[in-house]
């Protein structure tokens, strides 16, 4: 580094006249005064001192600057900036003008400037750096604010930067605020844009939501959404492939500039691991082909769901039930018939039991409990009873499934701790619910028609169809409306009061549970003309809904749920985990972790804190930064027991091939610097620009005498001295 010293007046001609005058009158005072003494030393020295005070003086009045001047040894440095994110391989860029041109890559396009014989004409006068920006990572976008932010610390001597990129950023703050700190920096900014700014004609299949796990001979449906940018509707068929070589296939219109949102149904028809890989067809139009294809794992099981029926008395309603969830080869069917009016519990055969399950260890093995026309009494339910349902349904993640019936005995449930699990206000007015000789129907609200457990047939047209054309009911429950954050899946069709239609299937989230209420004791009629068909379904379906969380993952002594069930990325996802000692009993206080690893490799544990310690039960949150397949491990320090297992993150990389590109990032970065725009194939233009710079101004370091604090105490100190001597001669 060198450096120039110098010290400097800021003065006027005026300023400069005055200072000579001050200083030659103070001169010949001071001298016609050590005359007056008889030429005595002590009083020339006082007066030569007085003469020093005022020269000090006269020049600070003339704003001397002592100045140094740093000039770097080094070469200004150039630095050549280039995206290297997933966007610039995009292939949109035409190689030439005329229309027959071959397209090439963003990448390729700016190829020529990430080379260094380009830049030979400049290395001699500057030092040329070039480095890729943006590069991939996996969870992460784009950030052109960065690496612009920091250049004029990376690069020493920093004369002017080259930014080649499409424009398009997705993370970080904006590309605009570090343009604004080169300004004040004098860096200009070169910038090259690249890249269509129309997307591509593309068929895009963005996401492929499939369920974490199935069950062998049950019908798991899997939606997807397609994205299309071309200017017309088409039809294709979508086709879905299972790892074993099962295909499933389906026809799709696909809507013109715009997504479209579909399903298909497999049925699965052995156990195991299997990995589904949905594709579609690749369009004459479309040129991006390597975006029609996602893959999902989905884990098909053998399973029995543990359910219990509690009922008061063998109505219809309870026995077609029954029949139908015994005859259900995944379910495993409990029931317990209190049978108010008679000495002994109801019973027959082996699966009834014949008290309420008595501890948690008991209880807690059921998925979906089911309560019939029961209450509150010395022969039916206890406050404890609904007090441990609640504590099932909230920490544990089973399904509740309230049934009323025409004897209003739930209308005591409902004083108890059940009362928050209730979707639904009852009129207390009428307990018995309503009768009629005329039978009623339901109506599939907006939420029905697209909700799992209301669909009895394959389409969506055909499945309200077939919801007109279901049998009747003669008694509905004494609705009056539904509570905050339920959700209504089917209303009465023809009756209404204050709050709109009476809700009759209704559903909400409780903890870590589900509970559904039915408002109608006429779902047995629906055999009618066609057996089973539509019971059996609504019924099988309604236990694999509320069950489907809780039996995600488990083991002998530990259960990991979570919510959503299909994470999406950057979304956070609330853990569950139920952890019981070796003996069965619950685990009240412990060490819970789990072992989280990303498809890229990264590992993060998460901690769990104790919620439920009644219940064993352990939360904790991990929020995704990265769309597949997540590896879980599960620990408990204290029962030493693990649980391995897994989870899908739905959703594409903030980086996408295809997008238009953002020159107008580009534009307003040179705009801002005051650099310049220039095309890429121009790169004899860039290296002139950049050749015409200036040299970089010295940095310079300016020290203002005149106002600094040490020459002030100096004259003070000085008058000070001069003062003290006219005292010591005798003139004061």
């Amino acid at each position: 580094m060198n450096s120039v010293k110098k010290l400097t007046f800021l003065w006027t001609p005026g300023s400069l006249t005055l200072s000579v005058v001050v200083v030659i009158v103070t001169a010949t005072l001071c001298y016609l005064a050590w005359r007056r003494s008889g030429y005595r030393a002590s009083y020339g020295l006082l007066e030569v001192l007085r003469l020093v005070i005022v020269t000090m003086a006269v020049a600070m009045f003339n704003q001397p600057e002592w100045i140094e001047e740093f000039r770097p040894d080094e070469k200004p440095s150039i630095a050549v900036l280039w995206d290297a994110s997933t966007s610039m391989s995009t292939q949109d860029v035409l190689n030439g003008a005329s229309t027959g041109s071959k397209v090439m890559s963003r990448r390729d396009a700016i190829q020529k400037l990430t080379e260094k014989e380009s830049w030979t004409q400049l290395t001699e006068r500057m030092n040329v750096v070039i480095q890729p920006i943006a590069e991939p990572q996996p969870g992460r976008g784009s950030d052109l604010h960065e690496p612009l932010a920091s250049a004029p610390e990376k690069f020493k001597n920093l004369l002017g930067v080259v930014l080649a990129s499409d424009g398009d950023w997705n993370e970080g703050q904006p590309p605009v605020q570090a343009a604004s700190k080169l300004r004040l920096k004098g860096v200009p900014v070169f910038a090259v844009p690249v890249g269509s700014t129309t997307r591509l004609p593309d068929v895009e299949l963005l996401s492929l939501d499939a369920p974490t796990f199935g069950i062998s001979g049950k019908s798991v449906r899997i939606p997807f959404t397609i994205e299309s940018s071309l200017p017309r509707d088409f039809t294709t068929t979508v086709v879905l492939k299972t790892s074993d070589g099962e295909e499933v296939s389906r026809e799709v219109r696909i809507a013109p500039m715009g997504r479209t949102t579909e399903s298909l149904i497999w049925k699965p028809k052995a156990t195991g691991d299997f990995t589904v890989t949905l594709t579609i067809p690749q369009h004459p139009d479309e040129t991006l082909t390597d975006n029609n294809a996602l893959q999902a794992p989905v884990a098909i099981r053998e399973e029995k769901l543990k359910v219990l029926v509690v009922e008061s008395y063998p109505r219809w309603e309870y026995r077609y039930l029954r029949n139908a969830l015994s005859r259900d080869p995944g379910v495993e069917v409990s029931c317990l018939l209190f049978h108010p009016g008679l000495e002994k519990i109801g019973g027959g055969n082996k699966d009834y039991l014949k008290a309420f399950p008595s501890g948690l260890e008991e209880l807690s093995k059921y998925d979906v409990v089911f309560l019939g026309d029961v209450g509150v009494d010395d022969k039916q339910l206890t406050d404890e009873h609904c007090r441990l349902l609640k504590g099932l349904v909230e920490h544990q993640a089973s399904g509740l499934v309230f049934m009323p019936g025409w004897q209003g005995r739930q209308f005591s449930v409902l004083e108890t701790d059940l009362a928050d699990l209730c979707p639904v206000i009852l009129d207390e007015s009428q307990p018995n619910g309503w009768g009629s000789r005329t039978p009623g129907h339901f109506e599939l609200t907006e939420l029905g028609r697209r909700s799992l457990l209301t669909k009895l047939a394959d389409t969506q047209d055909d499945n309200m169809e077939v919801w007109e054309d279901l049998p009747g009911f003669q008694w509905y429950a004494p609705v009056t409306k539904s509570k905050a954050g339920s959700e209504v899946l089917a209303v009465h069709k023809d009756i209404s009061n204050e709050h709109g239609r009476l809700p009759l299937l209704v559903t909400r989230t409780f903890g870590s549970g589900k509970v559904l209420f039915m408002g109608t004791d006429g779902a047995w009629r629906w055999r009618k003309g066609v057996e089973d068909k539509y019971h059996y379904r609504f019924w099988g379906q309604v236990v694999r809904w509320m069950a489907y969380q809780r039996n995600m993952a488990k083991g002998e002594t530990m259960r990991l749920y979570y919510s959503p069930d299909q994470p999406q990325m950057r979304q956070t996802l609330a853990l569950h985990a139920n952890v019981m000692e070796k003996s069965g009993e619950p685990l009240s206080k412990g060490d819970v972790t789990a072992r989280i690893k990303a498809p890229s490799g990264k590992i993060e544990t998460v901690r769990f804190t104790s919620s439920g310690e009644e219940w064993g039960t352990f939360n904790g949150r991990y929020t995704t930064q990265e769309p597949g397949k997540h590896e879980v491990t599960l620990m408990c320090k204290q029962t030493g027991a693990n649980l391995e297992t897994s989870f899908f993150v739905q959703g594409i990389a903030a980086e996408r091939i295809g997008k238009p590109a953002r020159p107008e990032v580009l534009e307003e970065i040179a705009r801002v610097t005051r650099g310049k725009l220039i095309e890429p194939s121009k790169v004899s233009d860039i290296v002139q620009s950049l050749a015409n710079l200036p040299e970089p101004p010295p940095s310079v370091r300016r020290v203002q005498l005149w106002s600094h604090p040490l020459f002030a105490g100096c004259i003070i100190l000085l008058l000070g001295v001069f003062w003290v001597g006219r005292k010591v001669i005798g003139l004061v």
